[in-house]
């Protein structure tokens, strides 16, 4: 059988060291030399004197705490692995999150220029059209004018027409503006 040293058949059998050592003093326990000087007990000896119950109730005990441990290890790098897992999908929603903050600034840029050129254009427009309707009020008031003076030219009442009917000559125009005058007052 197996041969164990004083401080295992004290684990062995739930005794001290010092009670095993003792008991050999005594010679209530067998032992043997090895070959290093060192005294040893045969397991079958512990038995016989102080039983291994004990011992097996404990080896079983420190094998069930060494699984327990195991268990805990096991538990232990499981929720690591977890945390880095989730560590990891933080990561990847915080750089998602940063592109798209990213894009609607972009997106945000690109609608205030638009708006922005639109609002120009708009007011560009509108002073286009406020200067067109200036020039045609302009020129509609400048051909009113002309109509008024040459109608006051061709009104045999004028005196500067008749004066200018007396110093020059009739041409083709004035006969043809006197003509249209008639038919504007409605004389034939």
């Amino acid at each position: 059988m197996a041969k164990v040293g004083a401080q295992r058949a004290a684990e062995l059998t739930g005794k001290s060291k010092s009670t095993i050592q003792r008991s050999m003093n005594n010679g209530k326990l067998s032992y043997e030399m090895d070959t290093s000087g060192r005294r040893v007990i045969d397991v079958s000896e512990l038995e016989r004197v102080f039983g291994l119950e004990k011992a097996s109730a404990n080896a079983s005990s420190g094998v069930e705490q060494e699984l327990e441990k195991a268990k805990q290890m096991l538990e232990l790098e499981r929720t690591k692995m977890q945390i880095k897992s989730l560590q990891d999908q933080l990561d990847a929603a915080n750089e998602q999150i940063s592109d798209l903050k990213e894009q609607r600034d972009k997106w945000q840029r690109q609608a205030d220029q638009v708006l922005i050129t639109s609002q120009y254009s708009q007011k560009q427009a509108e002073e286009y059209r406020n200067d067109i309707k200036e020039r045609e009020k302009k020129a509609l008031e400048r051909r009113q004018r002309m109509l008024d003076e040459r109608m006051k030219k061709m009104e045999p009442n004028n005196e500067n027409s008749v004066l200018n009917k007396t110093a020059q000559p009739e041409t083709a125009d004035d006969t043809v503006f006197q003509g249209l005058w008639k038919k504007v007052k409605g004389e034939k």
